[in-house]
């Protein structure tokens, strides 16, 4: 075919050289000169990881790449070994900024000059920013005429006899509806229809089946094409730590000054991990160039600060050639031109937008000549580019680009004086965190250290003053109120922002002391050491909630770090389903290190959490190996729930523990019939005791009870009121009304006593409690005994003579349930009433006696077992 070589050389034309950061007007450089294979996996295709791009580049460098299905950029059409289903489309997702396009080019570019994929005859390229341009109804045939006219001289049945590749670069830039449920089914390729009705025909392979389809997307975006559309799966990943370095030793000759850079970057967790993106690498390396090179002050630390500098440097680029039509002077233009932009950029951000064309522009007040100006003053920042086939469209360099720009304008155009706060406010709300990054640069923004960069920016501009220390003040106050996990850490970014670290230091005080005491860390300092163990540049090896727990639940902030952990031991900790939300983002993450264990036991208010915990189970992303459900009521709706899941992601998880719950006859065979795939990789499935507590038969001991009180009912009543002649006995108690059971305990237990008058005590002690005298006797009042104290309006409990109040009332009921794993060191009292088991408080210690149960009787008053 004639046609093919001529097409081959146009390709080599547009794709054989980059513009980093630079228009077209600027200095090409050939990508096969600087060119580095990008590291690319094979990822699932379930689940859609909506949040702020910025925690997933959190995640990204923490993630084993041994663990990882590299595929190479040029072989994602090639079956891996083991595999026999063909693959048609391909969707390759990667966040702004990692190199998709790049990839896209380095693709088409081996490929026409000969290198590459030479059973394929024809590959066009389509990005998502021309087809937005396109109004008119197409067929399929004349739309390739419009972007291939070379095609036109050839029989589209001779054609589509070839192997062909279409290439849809930037689905996150796509502005079709893509309505793949209400847009009609056609199969003529000569059929003119709307461009959202061609393609989504095209991508779910009613017209020309046979042709292969490569989409690239950012994550967010990727839930625009149905998952049985797309055959594989890959995902850009950024630099590793290692590779950072070597960005860095590479950008620069001199070897003192890449090594003074790269110990600043480190210095500072946040730009170390934003330079996980390559494109944020050039930016600091721009910046910190500068500083290193002409010693001119502090070296910026924070994002902000980073992105400011930045601007400055890309401004200081212009050249008078650029003004000479320009009455104003270059500061009061960048000014203007710079709030333009950000109106703009403002605009946008919610929409997702990364991409503009003439009509954006407009309806934001910029006349489109002036971007080619300006695209000299600032041409690193908001670029003038052409697609493949030469339609103009402007676009900012990265997102967080748009998103400083967008804080820039709001923080210069409102002069409220509560903006700080709406703004935190309006951040909190945020689902999936898309105004997180924002946010930052907002706060960032009104430091004082900012306002004086921004003068050197802007000239004198008139700026609104916040106080910093309030504002600090205000953001702890939200800390310590219950928002999600990821809103309260994405605070303590801000916090860095704005140069108050005093949270995270007081808990790094505590670490490094090695008395962390749960008790003593207030909610702010739980969400602040939270803020730590995410940020450690090492995985845990095993998290243990347990150790952080608390009566209140504020131990459930610490929840985030399950996504830093292989090993997350979360038994007895009082989570609900609400709880589970965390944790299925754990599992749905492909950058989680979660994959030995999870273990869940003992959480007795799950219910449905164990359904909305199978939807991340059944993730391809999941690779848990040992999940343990024990005690967690699960009944036959969650046993049909997690045999769907493990159908769905077979390949995994090898040992499950459902025992202590509910499962009925059709929840386990549901189960076990999961067993029967060949699939399944399941070894241990535990079932057993149908309910969680093992219920004890219990008796009180004569030889321990006091004189005072009388024995009655088999032993399982105890009254306090005339003296009884019991003998004396070393185990009696002499002062205090108490008895104690004749039954030790060592395993798991479950038990209820019964109560009347003003007060009674109820409680577990070792064998060695003291039993004469009145000092050190009283349950709960020495480190061998745990007891709860229940009056008519209020519990609290004791141990080692400490005391903590609950606050929950009674409300007539005078029943308790206790129970204990004495395995686990967990201690649970319940009040018991008609709407079943409330929790009171837990309990966490290594025991090392068994333990036997005991009680303080008031005057004329009985407790029953």
């Amino acid at each position: 075919m004639s046609e093919r070589p001529k097409i081959k050389c146009t390709m080599k034309q547009n794709c054989e050289c980059v513009f980093e950061g630079k228009p077209k007007g600027g200095q090409p450089t050939l990508l096969s000169e600087i060119y580095t294979e990008l590291y690319i996996t094979e990822a699932g295709t379930e689940g859609v990881n909506d949040e702020h791009e910025m925690r997933q580049i959190e995640a990204a460098p923490k993630k084993r790449r041994t663990e990882d299905t590299a595929v190479k950029c040029n072989n994602i059409f090639k079956l891996l070994y083991g595999r026999k289903t063909p693959i048609r489309t391909v969707l390759t997702k990667g966040v702004a900024g990692i190199g998709k396009t790049v990839s896209v080019q380095k693709f088409i570019l081996d490929w026409a000059e000969g290198k590459a994929n030479q059973d394929i005859h024809f590959i066009f390229a389509l990005p998502f920013r021309d087809l937005n341009l396109i109004k008119d109804e197409y067929s399929l045939i004349e739309l390739l005429h419009r972007f291939v006219p070379e095609l036109k001289s050839l029989e589209y049945t001779e054609l589509f006899r070839c192997k062909v590749l279409f290439i849809f670069d930037g689905l996150d830039e796509c502005r079709l509806p893509l309505d793949f449920q209400k847009n009609e089914s056609w199969f003529d390729v000569t059929m003119k229809m709307s461009l959202d009705v061609l393609m989504t025909n095209f991508i779910k392979g009613n017209l020309l089946p046979s042709a292969l389809l490569w989409i690239t997307s950012r994550p967010a975006a990727t839930n625009q094409i149905p998952p049985k559309c797309v055959h594989r799966v890959t995902e850009i990943r950024g630099f590793s730590d290692a590779q950072k370095e070597e960005y860095f030793r590479k950008r620069f000759n001199d070897k003192s000054l890449a090594s003074r850079i790269i110990t600043h970057v480190k210095s500072s967790r946040s730009l170390f991990i934003m330079c996980h993106i390559p494109v944020f690498c050039w930016i600091s390396a721009t910046v910190l160039e500068l500083f290193s090179k002409n010693d001119r002050g502090e070296i910026p630390k924070t994002l902000t600060e980073i992105y400011t500098h930045f601007l400055i440097f890309q401004t200081s680029l212009k050249k008078d050639k650029y003004m000479e039509n320009y009455e104003t002077k270059p500061k009061e233009y960048s000014n203007k031109f710079l709030l333009k932009l950000g109106k703009l950029a403002f605009d946008n951000l919610e929409k997702g937008n990364l991409i503009f064309y003439e009509q954006d522009m407009t309806e934001n007040g910029i006349d489109v000549t002036e971007t080619s100006v300006y695209s000299g003053v600032c041409t690193e920042v908001f670029k003038e580019e052409y697609g493949l086939y030469q339609d103009k469209v402007y676009c900012f360099v990265h997102l967080s680009i748009q998103e400083y720009l967008a804080a820039l304008y709001v923080f210069l155009s409102n002069s409220s004086a509560d903006l700080l706060k709406i703004e935190v406010n309006q951040a909190l709300k945020s689902k999936n965190g898309h105004l997180d990054l924002y946010l930052c640069f907002l706060l960032g923004l009104s430091t004082d250290s900012s306002k004086s960069l921004l003068k050197r920016l802007l000239g004198q501009t008139r700026t609104s003053s916040h106080n910093i220390g309030e504002t600090a003040q205000y953001i702890k106050g939200k800390i310590k109120e219950n928002f999600s996990p990821e809103r309260t850490i994405n605070l303590f970014h801000c916090l860095i922002e704005l140069g108050d670290n005093s949270l995270v230091e007081e808990v790094q005080r505590y670490l490094n002391s090695g008395n962390l005491s749960p008790e003593d860390l207030s909610p702010a300092q739980y969400s602040a050491l939270a803020f730590v163990l995410l940020m450690s540049d090492e995985e845990l090896d095993v998290f243990d909630l347990k150790k952080y727990i608390r009566w209140d639940e504020e131990h459930c902030r610490l929840l985030p770090v399950v996504k830093n952990s292989r090993t997350a031991l979360l038994n007895s900790c009082d989570l609900t389903d609400e709880n589970c939300e965390v944790l299925i983002s754990a599992l749905r993450s492909n950058c989680s290190p979660l994959r030995e264990e999870l273990d869940l036991s003992d959480n007795d208010r799950l219910d449905s959490g164990v359904k909305l915990l199978s939807a991340g189970l059944g993730d391809s992303h999941c690779k848990l190996e040992i999940l343990r459900l024990s005690g967690c009521r699960v009944t036959e709706e969650g046993c049909s729930s997690l045999a769907s899941a493990l159908r769905s992601n077979p390949s995994h998880l090898r040992e499950l523990d459902l025992s202590y719950n509910h499962p009925g006859d059709s929840g386990v065979k549901l189960l076990s019939a999961v067993l029967e795939d060949p699939s399944c990789k399941l070894e241990k499935l535990k079932f057993g005791c149908k309910t969680r507590y093992d219920s004890c038969q219990l008796t009180l001991d004569p030889n321990t009870a006091h004189r005072l009180l009388s024995l009655s009912g088999g032993n399982r009543k105890a009254t306090r009121g005339a003296e009884q002649p019991y003998p004396d006995h070393p185990g009696r108690f002499d002062c205090r009304p108490q008895v104690l059971c004749r039954e030790s305990l060592t395993g798991r237990c479950y038990w209820e006593a019964e109560w009347d008058g003003r007060v009674a005590l109820i409680g577990v002690t070792y064998k060695g409690i003291r039993r004469k005298g009145r000092s050190d006797c009283l349950l709960g009042n020495n480190n061998k005994s745990w007891s709860l104290w229940c009056y008519t309006d209020r519990y609290s409990v004791w141990h080692n003579n400490k005391q903590t109040d609950i606050p929950i009332r009674p409300s007539g009921s005078r029943r308790v349930g206790v129970y204990l794993d004495w395995g686990a060191g967990v201690l649970c009292f319940y009040r018991v009433s008609s709407d079943g088991l409330t929790p009171l408080y837990r309990f966490t210690s290594s025991f090392t006696e068994p333990l036997y149960p005991g009680f303080w009787v008031y005057r004329n008053s009985s407790v029953s077992l």
